[in-house]
């Protein structure tokens, strides 16, 4: 079983829903979960919040958090995270934001970051990934949903 059908069945198992706020992978993470038959009776709404605007208005990340900490990072995908969230009325939301590249890195931030956040019926967690400057935005892209995807398999585990 994939990660991304074990989080399907999990989410079946208890009835939950869940819904997604992508910024880098552009929607790849909702695609690969749409790939698991009877994904829709876990998934009703999700946004690609690429743009800051779009991560104010449908994630309800605050301008403030955007500018203290930055469309990439841990405290933006945390809000997105429970932003979608309480948004769709979903138990889960999950909050996707990096640089895929090949350009916008920085010494702090290089191309390859991704950061997550997680809001799992009221539980927030949050983390990081660097991936590797060499990785085409492709490879980033597809890193950052087999991340997310083993990642909720855990989490809705506990």
């Amino acid at each position: 079983m994939t990660h991304e059908e074990k989080t399907v069945a999990l989410l079946k198992e208890r009835g939950w829903r869940i819904s997604f706020a992508e910024s880098c992978t552009a929607g790849l993470a909702v695609g690969t979960l749409v790939d698991v038959p009877s994904a829709s009776s876990v998934l009703d709404v999700s946004f690609i919040t690429y743009a800051n605007e779009a991560k104010t208005k449908y994630a309800h990340v605050k301008e403030e958090t955007l500018a203290l900490y930055g469309a990439v990072s841990e405290e933006t995908a945390l809000a997105m995270a429970e932003g979608v969230a309480k948004e769709s009325g979903a138990e889960v939301g999950v909050g996707i934001s990096g640089i895929a590249g090949p350009d916008g890195g920085t010494a702090e931030k290089p191309v390859g970051m991704v950061c997550f956040g997680f809001y799992i019926n009221g539980k927030r967690s949050a983390c990081t990934c660097r991936f590797g400057e060499e990785l085409s935005r492709r490879e980033v892209r597809e890193c950052a949903v087999r991340f997310v995807f083993r990642s909720l398999a855990a989490l809705l585990q506990k």
